[in-house]
């Protein structure tokens, strides 16, 4: 017992801690920081979904405006026709298509394919 008292008169703070409220107080502290549902550990997992969630939706309405200005484009028929014939290589009857490659495109398409396999 007299080890006790002398090291609660060296560090003064300790007898505060000895007090049953300041007790159940960091209990209650801790309790709530770490194991409860509603901890703070958890609110930071749900705020950084939140964050990727909104970064998300975010990245969707900017596709969103892209394909609708891309479908007010095609509503001309020669749109739709000029579409064709880039992308899909259409052409029309009695018509031949040359199509003309230069390396660099081709390094840059394998780049891309290489960067999306990653």
């Amino acid at each position: 017992m007299n080890k006790v008292k002398n090291i609660i008169t060296r560090y003064p703070f300790l007898k505060l801690l000895g007090n049953r409220y300041v007790l159940v107080l960091t209990v209650f502290i801790i309790w709530m920081l770490f194991f409860d549902n509603y901890s703070y550990l958890e609110h930071r997992v749900l705020n950084k979904e939140i964050e990727e969630i909104e970064d998300n939706i975010k990245y969707y309405k900017t596709e969103i405006k892209k394909d609708s200005a891309s479908i007010k484009h095609l509503k001309n028929n020669d749109r739709v026709e000029k579409y064709a014939r880039e992308k899909y290589y259409m052409k029309r009857e009695n018509e031949d298509i040359y199509i003309i490659e230069f390396e660099d495109d081709k390094k840059t398409e394998k780049e891309a394919e290489a960067e999306k396999n990653k």
